[in-house]
């Protein structure tokens, strides 16, 4: 999120604003790093609700309410309730530290990928869907595995590595350049402006 905020506030994201940030966590760092930016924030707590229905429903009602027309589930570490999918199809996109389909579905995903070997890794922004970690790809980066990689440094540049693609992606979504067909996903080619000759 703090991405997110600092590439809008440097120009790097022109095409889109945030206007609400909702956690479920009342100690969330997002919560603060978003106030004093002065976006919007609230936090609706699981324990305040019935069921998992009704808390994502009043995320529903909050994203609504501000107006919001993309979805970011990044540092969201709960399932989503299909109402929010149908709420917002195919405007619900995540980050993952990895090359997805490779190690999706942990919280361990550097962790994981170095146990099995690998000498690549990266991170991948998909939309959401009821599969988790397993919606259409929108874009992925590589991030090379080095010898002396623990966790936690393969960690560190996957996250650099995050916070530059997610904002692009939103950049993306912000000029309606986000296509999808199925499981496909591609990019329509940025507008040339105008020249008056």
């Amino acid at each position: 999120m703090q991405a997110i905020l600092d590439h809008i506030a440097n120009g790097q994201v022109t095409a889109a604003e945030v206007v609400v940030v909702i956690s479920n966590r009342a100690d969330a760092p997002a919560l603060a790093r978003a106030a004093e930016r002065h976006v919007p924030t609230c936090c609706l707590l699981q324990r305040d609700y019935p069921d998992r229905a009704a808390h994502h429903a009043a995320i529903v009602e909050r994203l609504h309410m501000y107006g919001a027309e993309l979805v970011i589930t990044a540092g969201f570490n709960r399932i989503l309730d299909p109402g929010v999918l149908q709420a917002f199809p195919d405007r619900v996109i995540n980050i993952h530290p990895s090359l997805l389909p490779a190690f999706a579905g942990t919280l361990q995903a550097q962790a994981e990928a170095l146990a099995y070997g690998v000498k690549v890794s990266g991170c991948t922004v998909h939309f959401v869907d009821e599969m988790v970690d397993g919606g259409p790809i929108i874009a992925q980066t590589t991030v090379p595995v080095r010898d002396d990689d623990t966790p936690d440094s393969l960690a560190d540049r996957i996250r650099a590595a995050e916070h530059q693609l997610l904002p692009g992606v939103i950049q993306w979504f912000g000029e309606g350049r986000v296509r999808r067909d199925g499981r496909r996903v591609w990019l329509e080619p940025a507008a040339v402006p105008a020249i008056d000759t």
